[in-house]
């Protein structure tokens, strides 16, 4: 799994972990990062307001690496989870150096002995940015409701039908199927260098995680999805940050959402947009847009001509998505969800079909 060692040992890994009040998991979540096949080179502990000993726990685990607790009181406007992993990230970054790596994971996070050996060779292999998958401990998951459980497989299932047509439309060679389309905080991995060239994590209050990634994709950072990385997160309903799964979890135990996730969208919307995103990349090569690109995108021809004159590809497919009327969102309702499965499927059939002569 450490196939890499020399690049292990040329890169210091340091891991950024922001905690709130977590004496019943910290322990775990260290001990695992201390049973690693590649050992980190330190870790950050941001303990944000914590008020249950969380910090005194974390000295008394015994770990080969060195722990860097460092405790904030911050202000309640401040105190939310983007806050926490942003400090917690730069102090790693500092600790990394400028060659280093940058990991970061969740406080109540457990992760299995390949965490860092598989981000460390993602990262050898070209990668930039490494988004792994959080899954739920599999005992609480017993505690969730089935529907729920249900209603994840279909989103899951939806999504990689989508990025599957996306692949075929608009191949990432940093990012080959199969990979996944999460950027969760469970589980990141960035160079410093590309950390430091966004100016860090972006200062949200929530959704730090990928407002991250979103960032490192403007500057055409190689991002990779490593479906190989899993993290082991709580299933609890009494989360640490407001929005997030926790939250999630406890509204759709009493009622379904109406919509899924907001990433979703209708399958011939993503179609439309994975087509786009092509066609905007090949003309950000050529520095020379299709004639009726600005026309199919109800864009000013000069507007996309100065985006498409950017220095980063990334950047001006994210300014197209924002600013072209046609690339506005649609949610998708679970009610639709099973007829929009078998669209995508339909979708992904024409695109993957041998050509017969």
């Amino acid at each position: 799994m450490a196939a890499n060692i020399r690049h292990d040992q040329a890169m210091p890994a340091v891991v950024a972990l922001p905690a709130w009040n977590e004496a019943e998991r910290i322990a775990a979540c260290l001990s695992a990062l201390g049973n690693q096949i590649r050992v980190p080179t330190g870790a950050v502990l941001l303990a944000n307001n914590c008020i249950d000993g969380t910090e005194d726990i974390a000295r008394g685990v015994t770990l080969p690496f060195r722990l860097d607790i460092r405790s904030v009181v911050l202000p309640p406007r401040e105190a939310h989870a983007g806050m926490a992993r942003r400090l917690a990230m730069h102090h790693a970054a500092e600790l990394a150096g400028l060659n280093g790596i940058v990991l970061t994971t969740d406080a109540d996070a457990i992760v299995p002995p390949d965490w860092v050996a598989l981000n460390l060779d993602a990262v050898a292999a070209g990668a930039e940015v490494v988004c792994g998958q959080a899954v739920i401990d599999p005992r609480e998951a017993e505690d969730i409701p089935a529907h729920l459980h249900a209603d994840d497989a279909l989103e899951c299932h939806y999504a990689d039908l989508l990025d599957a047509i996306a692949e075929a439309l608009c191949p990432d060679p940093a990012d080959p199927r199969p990979r996944h389309t999460e950027a969760s905080g469970a589980s990141l991995a960035v160079t410093v260098g590309a950390f430091n060239q966004v100016g860090g994590v972006p200062l949200v209050p929530s959704a730090e995680d990928r407002a991250l990634v979103a960032a490192l994709a403007r500057i055409d950072a190689p991002i990779r999805h490593e479906p190989a990385i899993r993290v082991t997160v709580s299933g609890r309903l009494d989360g640490r940050a407001p929005g997030g799964m926790a939250d999630t979890m406890r509204r759709r135990i009493m009622q379904q959402d109406e919509y899924t996730d907001a990433k979703l969208e209708p399958a011939v919307d993503a179609y439309r947009r994975a087509d786009f995103r092509r066609r905007v990349w090949t003309a950000w090569a050529g520095r020379n847009a299709e004639p009726d690109l600005a026309t199919d995108l109800q864009l000013p021809r000069d507007t996309l001509h100065a985006l498409l004159a950017g220095p980063y590809r990334g950047a001006a497919w994210a300014d197209v998505e924002s600013l072209s009327p046609v690339m506005h969102r649609r949610r998708v309702r679970f009610a639709d969800l099973p007829r929009q499965i078998d669209y995508a499927r339909e979708l992904l059939t024409s695109l993957t079909a041998p050509v017969i002569p």
